[in-house]
């Protein structure tokens, strides 16, 4: 059986953020939202879903894309977005989720509930074929 956490649910309420993940295999979280999974023991991701909220128009409220999490590390903002201005928000620390390529699921996932949460851990069952219970 999964252990709790191996498939963990990003919000993306940013166009390029999924573009990001698509193109550069990569997906950023602020150090502190994971400090909060890591303290609930729920931080040990070996997928990344991504929940698309209301920007993503006719794909909004919905899963339908997943990775695999190749490996992670700690980094400053200013390494993943050098061509920003140098600033204090550029030392912010964030952990650098490297992919594999994105995966389409072959029918979405459809929130029943417009939440509103950050990341959401779950535990991976036959290609998130389980994180439909999250709707």
């Amino acid at each position: 059986m999964a252990k709790r956490g191996e498939v963990l649910v990003a919000i993306v309420n940013q166009t390029a953020d999924l573009k990001i993940a698509r193109e550069q295999h990569w997906y950023h979280i602020p150090v502190e939202q994971v400090e909060k999974l890591k303290q609930r023991g729920r931080w040990s991701p070996e997928w990344l879903a991504f929940y698309q909220t209301k920007i993503f128009g006719d794909e909004a409220y919905s899963i339908r894309y997943f990775a695999r999490i190749h490996r992670i590390s700690q980094v400053s903002r200013h390494e993943l977005f050098p061509h920003e201005e140098n600033n204090k928000k550029s030392r912010k620390k964030y952990f650098k989720l490297e992919l594999l390529a994105l995966e389409q699921l072959p029918q979405p996932i459809f929130s029943r509930r417009l939440r509103r949460i950050v990341f959401i851990p779950y535990v991976q069952d036959k290609k998130l074929i389980a994180v439909e219970n999250l709707s």
